[in-house]
């Protein structure tokens, strides 16, 4: 199968490496093209715009930064997405973006002739390497049904949620509970720290009882190795909180939790750590490692 893949960033890398070694044909484009060199020398073939891509490609998959990325790659008046021909043609934007932008995309795809879905992921930079992602997906039915076998080449959890934006909503979701996690595990290894606990056998014993979540099993051993490289970046963190946020507030709910997960992480940022993995929040209350 044709497939062309825009972002090759920290996750998209990895996933087009999956697709590769089940044998199908990869069109790639990215920003920062050096970023494609080594997909590039295995095979896959290297386009000047998301237009170009779509032209050679059957299914289009884009894992971009921001929402505005995503508008840009797919509206671009000369070299966007919808600048192709799109009669026929699958496209899977796997950013977590904005569930209005999922279901303007899906409309524009219909009146030319296309189809679409919403696959957000969750999982980082390990899920990704090891094709162990949670794809949360919007769109038909049947559709999903094409792309099902793609899906399994990158995952190991895959679901159809509903229409087109179901699959935002549901990464929305997602994030509001990794932002409840993300600071009850600072919190944790800070209290542990203080009272002069070992922390690693504190999160060996924590992770056998109630308190075993994700986020300590893959980012705990990460902050004590003093490791904030990102498997996702404190930045699109924030991008994916206050996305959901907007949404609360279009529902008319408070969410006083994310609120404040947002503001720790926005402080994070503003010290200078928008390019560290999320983990980096404890640096918030070990004032030595900012900015390390």
């Amino acid at each position: 199968m044709k497939i062309g893949f825009i972002g090759t960033g920290v996750m998209g890398h990895a996933i087009v490496g999956h697709l590769m070694d089940a044998g199908h044909e990869l069109f790639v484009y990215n920003r920062t093209k050096s970023k494609t060199d080594d997909l590039v020398a295995n095979g896959a073939i290297w386009k000047g715009t998301p237009k170009e891509i779509t032209d050679a490609s059957e299914i289009i998959f884009t894992m971009v930064g921001y929402p505005q990325d995503v508008e840009e790659v797919y509206y671009e008046d000369a070299t966007g997405i919808f600048a192709s021909d799109v009669n026929g043609k699958i496209l899977v934007d796997l950013t977590t973006s904005a569930p209005s932008l999922a279901e303007k995309i899906s409309q524009t795809a219909s009146d030319n002739g296309a189809d679409s879905l919403d696959a957000p992921v969750s999982g980082g930079d390990l899920g990704a390497k090891n094709g162990t992602l949670t794809i949360m997906v919007g769109g038909e039915e049947a559709v999903y049904e094409k792309v099902l076998p793609l899906f399994e080449k990158m995952g190991q959890s895959y679901t159809l949620h509903g229409s087109a934006g179901k699959g935002q909503h549901t990464k929305m979701a997602n994030q509001i509970m990794i932002a409840g996690t993300m600071t009850g595990m600072t919190e944790m290894l800070v209290y542990a720290d203080k009272t002069g606990l070992s922390l690693q056998k504190v999160m060996d014993t924590l992770a056998g009882g109630a308190a075993a979540n994700w986020s300590m099993s893959n980012y705990g051993p990460r902050i004590l190795k003093e490791d904030y490289s990102p498997g996702f970046f404190v930045k699109h963190f924030i991008k994916d909180l206050k996305i959901a946020l907007d949404e609360a507030q279009k529902l008319s709910l408070e969410l006083p939790n994310t609120q404040l997960a947002t503001q720790f992480y926005e402080k994070l940022a503003d010290h200078g750590n928008e390019n560290d993995g999320t983990q980096a929040l404890i640096k918030l209350w070990w004032t030595d490692q900012t900015n390390s």
